[in-house]
């Protein structure tokens, strides 16, 4: 069968090609019981507009760029991150009638190509997420004249309007609560230090220490379970007798938690653990898992309002609190 087209709509209808286009268009100047019958017209033919046509009339695709830069073997990786933005993402798209298109650049040719295709009009609108250092990527976008919003404070030199969870004020609760807690010797497993949330949140464990005169105690990891692991057997070998550890995620924790408990040390009779995100698996920890919770669900939804509203010049960061859990890991 041919696919009907907008001139069997238009016979149909009784109408012009003109008229029909306007009302498949979204056109807000067209007789209400002419709509009604072009719109019947639609259904009773199965008609589906042609969506290069159509977005040359609009200036619109209908679709917004989800611009992930990381490989994909870490997106789908176990860390629930990366789903749940892409979830939520997708899931606010498709209620305002958009589409998520998926793009995980992760190496200089992969972002030539993502650069070349929000270049070409194929979105209206780019979120980019877990941006690394001076990435070039959000100037190259940002060049383009295409709307861009990042999930997380950039720290390069272009900065889009973005939305965060407020990682430093996060980090200070989880070393006030240690230090509530009676720990004296309190380390922290950093996430890599060329993003905004690592700096941020380590930068709030050192300077809740800095105020009480103890030293501060680091070791990186990159967010995942075995860089936990890692970084917790270099932080025993730094400082045999710490006390307590702050983890910048919540699988960076679980990894330290299987490190001392391999080392025979006692969680938390021994080393107190906090980690940071409050995943799923926190809950089901052996001991369940004190960490800081991040509004993940609302800085996804709110970057999707950002571009869908959008805005003028370069409007304020919108910053969300965070919340100690406390259990029994402290």
């Amino acid at each position: 069968m041919k696919r009907p087209t907008l001139e069997a709509v238009a016979a149909r209808a009784g109408v012009s090609r003109a008229t029909v286009s306007r009302v498949v268009n979204g056109s807000a100047t067209v007789n209400p019981e002419i709509r009604a019958a072009v719109q019947r017209a639609v259904e009773e033919l199965g008609y589906v507009p042609n969506s290069a046509a159509r977005s040359l009339v609009t200036q619109r695709t209908g679709s917004i760029g989800l611009v992930v830069s990381e490989p994909p073997a870490r997106v789908f990786s176990d860390d629930p991150f990366f789903s749940q933005v892409i979830r939520t993402v997708s899931h606010e798209l498709e209620a305002a009638d958009r589409q998520a298109v998926l793009m995980m650049p992760s190496s200089p040719a992969g972002q030539t190509r993502v650069e070349r295709f929000v270049a070409g009009g194929h979105v209206d609108g780019v979120i980019l997420l877990s941006l690394h250092g001076s990435d070039p990527l959000p100037a190259a976008l940002m060049r383009t004249g295409v709307p861009v919003v990042s999930h997380g404070r950039p720290i390069s030199t272009a900065r889009p309007p973005y939305c965060d969870a407020d990682n430093v004020g996060g980090a200070r609760a989880a070393v006030e609560h240690l230090l509530d807690r009676g720990r004296r010797r309190i380390a922290t497993i950093s996430g890599p230090l060329d993003m905004s949330a690592s700096l941020d949140r380590l930068a709030g464990y050192r300077d809740t220490l800095s105020g009480t005169g103890r030293r501060s105690l680091a070791a990186m990891g990159d967010f995942t379970r075995e860089s936990g692991a890692a970084a917790m057997r270099q932080l025993l070998e730094d400082d045999p007798g710490l006390d307590a550890v702050f983890a910048a995620s919540d699988l960076m924790a679980i990894g330290a938690v299987y490190t001392l408990r391999k080392a025979g040390r006692r969680v938390p009779d021994d080393v107190a653990v906090v980690g940071f995100d409050d995943i799923d698996a926190a809950r089901f920890t052996d001991p369940p898992l004190t960490t800081v919770r991040q509004p993940i669900d609302d800085v996804a939804k709110t970057i999707v309002q950002m571009l869908l509203t959008g805005f003028d010049g370069h409007p304020a960061p919108v910053i969300f609190p965070t919340e100690l859990v406390v259990r029994d890991s402290t």
